[in-house]
This record gives C-alpha cells, structure tokens and sequence, in this order.
C-alpha cells in the first residue's frame, strides 16, 4: 500500500473515491504574514466572545431588567433560556457560513460575521426594560440574542481554519490554539468589566443604565476587527482550491456524502468543550453568587484569576498537542473530567475563596487539554473543500444542543436534584460521550493537511 493509500485508510477514507491527503500547498508565507493572521484572527475572535459573554456574566441583572417580578430562580432559569434558545440557530448558521467560507473563501465570512455580531450586540444596550415597555423587552432580547447566535456560528470554525491553514505543518496546534485563548480573553474582559462595575456602581446604578456599558463597546470594537480582517489575503490552501476550480457548490451535501464519519466523531468530541466551557467560563460567576451565596464580586474575581491561569494553559496544551498528538491530548482530557470534577465541585461547596479560586484554576486547566487541542483536531479532520463547513456544523450542532443549554440545565438540576453537585454530574457525562467519540477517531496531528 502506497503511503498516500495508508494514510487514506487511516481516516476511514477510500483512495478510489478520490479523497486524498495531497500536500498543503507549498508554505511560502511570511513570518510577517502568519504574525498578521494571527493578530486578526485573535483579535476577531477576541471582539466576537466578548460580546457573546457579555450577556452570561451578567445574566443575573438581565434577569431583574428584562423579565417580569417572580421569584429569582424562575427569572433566572427564563434569562438562561433566551440563553439557550439563541444557541438553536446556531446550526443553521454553521451550515450558512460553512457555505460562504467554503464558497467564497473563509476571509469573506469571517468579515461578514464580525460586523452582524457586533451590531447585535450594541442593540442590546439600546434595549428598554420590561419596566417601560412589557412583554417587548423580553422579545427583543430574545431577537438580538438570536442574530448573535447565528453569528457565533461562523466564528470559531473560521478563525480555526483561517490559522490552520496558515500554520506551518509542526505548529498548528500551537497556531489554532490562539483560537480558544481569544475566546477566553474576550471573556475575561467581560469579567474584569462585570467586577468592575459590580464594585462601583451601586445595585441601583448597575440595574438602571450600568449593565449596558459593556454592550456599548461592541460597535467600535467590531469595526476595528473587520478592519483588520480586511487587510489579509485568504489562505494558502483556499486560494489553491480556488485556482483550480475545485470548490465544491454544495459543501454540506459534499460532507454527509462522503463524511459523515468524521462528522459525528466531530460532533461528539465538541460535547466536552461545548458543556464544560459554558459552565465552567460563563455560568460559574453566576452559580457562585446565586447557588453557594458569594458575593458578585468575590464570584467575578474568581473566574477572572481562572480565566488568566487558561489563557496561559492554552498554549502549552497547543504545542503539547503538536508533540504528543491530538488524540492523546482529548483522551486525558476527558478522563481527567470523568474522574475529578464531580470531588472538585464538592471542593467549591466548601465556600471558601481560595480553595475555590484553585479549584477554578484546576478545572480550567482541565477544560484546555480539550479546548487547547480541539480547533486543530477538527479542521485536520475535514478536507480543504468542506473544512469550515465540516466544523462549523459539528460545532455549533454540539454547542446548540448542549453547550448553550449548559447554564439552563444546571440551574434547572439543581432545582430538581436540590444538589450544587449537579452541574459536575452533569460535566462528567459530556466528558464520557466525548471520549468515546475521540476513541473513533484516527490521529490528525504531523500529517499533511486533506485538500480534495
């Protein structure tokens, strides 16, 4: 068997179909060039989560200016419910932008996503409260949170596969790792900017008009990002499928005809990340106030020294997942969840800050062996012709199903379980599900890039 043949093989490829790992286009690029695509991809990336958690850190005022009086668990569970259900566009979206990204080149999507998610995102500051105009205020947030959905959509998978194709071959672990860390950082601004209000303002002032500054920000941010956007050629690898004319017109209907394997490998080894990155980065402020009684700005700080200590494991899981293999980095990941998170949240029951800012660092630290290696393992894991497509879709079908519901069902297992350990349980088996979809997959790390 030929070498291209074996590698075929090795992904549940047949070489007679036509499908074949040719090499990447000759890397020619500049380290001035990558230097550029990884300052924008971060940046994009960095001014999307912002905005889109945002709307978590401070689901609880959100909460208190949007729905009507009730009783706070019933307010909260409503808030993340137009949460959730934003999430529920989100594969139609990935299918939308996989199509643009595949068609017309994953700089074009990425451009287009920046600008919808930001203008999203400011008309959430313009919103009334349900105090002044009903019923609408609610609807309204639900419609914007909807557009940031779909969005988000289009983010994650092409900021992946724009560096993945940019990276040279040894270092695209290293290179889509920037990914999750621009993630993370939108998020800890978001945090920093919720501590910071939550200890200036008073509950008045934060209920009144403080809540929306953060929201404000989105519209300058967003065009400084698209700006920079703008300014890249398209990758290496799509400009090459270009020149040759072998787009695909159709890339969802190319990806369930020939691979769908790699698609539900794909979906299932996204539950991990989609489950644990919603709980652990975003809902955690929220359960730390609202179920074991912290203060907002003890809750806020918290995750903000958590959210610092990721970032910085973000990248050693990166080059980690350039030196022992994709496969093996999902695979600790997941047992490491199985077996320690369920003991760690019994650690956060304890209610002390500092064991709870280290149980925090622990679980993040944990969460990056899957986020730091997951962008580079699902763009590997599709062809140049469906990459964005093949991981937007899986993404965003894992993250609708269960990460955008990840708040609403801790809250709602706590209620029915009367247990704070239900959102660890509930981790456990997101980790189970993942790791047996990893288990079925081949290795994608030190091999050319699938091009047709």
């Amino acid at each position: 068997m030929s070498n291209e043949s074996s590698v075929a093989a090795e992904q549940g490829i047949s070489p007679a179909s036509g499908h074949n790992h040719t090499p990447s286009p000759k890397n020619t690029v500049s380290k001035d060039t990558r230097r550029r695509v990884v300052t924008a991809s971060f940046i994009g990336n960095f001014v999307e989560w912002f905005d889109y958690a945002v709307y978590g850190y401070l689901a609880g005022i959100i909460s208190s200016v949007f729905f009507p009086e009730s009783d706070r668990q019933t307010a909260l569970l409503a808030t993340f419910g137009v949460f959730a259900i934003s999430f529920f566009v989100r594969p139609l979206g990935g299918f939308i932008w996989g199509h643009i990204g595949d068609r017309l080149g994953r700089k074009q999507a990425l451009s287009l996503s920046i600008v919808l998610m930001s203008v999203a995102t400011f008309c959430i500051a313009l919103i009334p409260g349900y105090a002044t105009i009903g019923v609408m205020a609610p609807i309204l947030l639900l419609l914007v949170r909807v557009v940031q959905g779909f969005s988000a959509a289009g983010e994650y998978a092409g900021a992946s596969a724009f560096l993945v194709e940019y990276a040279p071959a040894n270092r695209r672990g290293l290179y889509a790792a920037v990914v999750p860390a621009s993630t993370a950082a939108g998020l800890l601004l978001g945090s920093l900017l919720a501590a910071l209000l939550s200890s200036v303002l008073t509950t008045e002032q934060l209920n009144e008009w403080g809540w929306r500054l953060p929201f404000l920000l989105a519209a300058p941010m967003g065009l400084i990002g698209r700006y920079i956007r703008t300014k890249l050629e398209d990758t290496p690898a799509f400009r090459e499928l270009a020149e040759k004319d072998n787009a695909v017109k159709a890339p969802a209907f190319a990806m369930f005809r020939t691979y769908r394997k790699q698609l539900i490998i794909a979906t299932g080894a996204v539950l991990l990340n989609a489950v644990g990155f919603y709980v652990i980065l975003s809902y955690m402020p929220t359960y730390l106030s609202e179920e074991l009684g912290f203060g907002a700005t003890e809750s806020f700080l918290a995750t903000t020294i958590a959210l610092a200590s990721y970032i910085g494991f973000i990248f050693l899981t990166g080059i980690a997942s350039d030196k022992f293999g994709r496969k093996r980095m999902l695979i600790t990941a997941s047992v490491l969840f199985i077996l320690l998170t369920v003991p760690a949240f019994m650690l956060l029951d304890t209610r002390n800050f500092l064991v709870i800012v280290l149980v925090q660092i622990l679980l993040g630290g944990m969460l990056t062996l899957n986020d730091g290696t997951l962008p580079s393992f699902l763009a590997e894991l599709f062809p140049t012709k469906v990459r964005y497509t093949g991981f937007a879709v899986s993404f965003n079908l894992s993250n609708a199903l269960f990460g955008g519901t990840a708040p609403f069902m801790a809250t709602l297992l706590i209620g029915m379980t009367h247990s704070t350990l239900a959102p660890g349980w509930y981790l456990v088996a997101a980790a189970l599900v993942s790791l047996i979809a990893v288990l079925f997959a081949a290795e994608t790390s030190k091999k050319p890039l699938l091009q047709d």
